[in-house]
């Protein structure tokens, strides 16, 4: 029992610590909203969006819902991928083809899962 609450408070923690460092950046006016509609097509906009849901790179895969999800749906509208209103949480068909589609165009295995080299371009691209 004690584990569980240690776990959830570790939890809790990180959490907060992202979303401070977060709001830091914002008030900073290093991050703002999602990538600008004027970005060159094919490039990379000016300003992305401040994707603060998760920060690991555990597998993520179809049908899986939450945080993780999240993060790689943020990483991949701000480098359109996927448009801003599928940013929802799920991992359905629309996210599952964002993530091939990144995937081959990083020279990376297209099998639509978010593993640790999938992690690593979405941050590092």
């Amino acid at each position: 029992m004690e584990f569980v609450k240690a776990n959830a408070l570790s939890r809790t923690v990180k959490r907060t610590a992202v979303l401070t460092a977060t709001a830091g950046l914002l008030t900073a006016g290093l991050l703002t909203g999602p990538a600008s509609a004027d970005a060159p097509a094919g490039g990379r906009a000016d300003t992305l969006a401040a994707c603060a849901y998760y920060n690991g790179n555990a597998l993520t895969v179809y049908g899986q819902r939450g945080d993780r999800v999240s993060q790689a749906q943020c990483l991949l509208a701000n480098r359109r991928y996927l448009p801003w209103g599928d940013v929802t949480g799920y991992f359905g068909p629309k996210t599952r083809a964002a993530v091939k589609k990144f995937q081959s165009r990083h020279h990376l295995t297209a099998d639509g899962k978010v593993g640790k080299k999938t992690w690593y371009a979405l941050y590092h691209a």
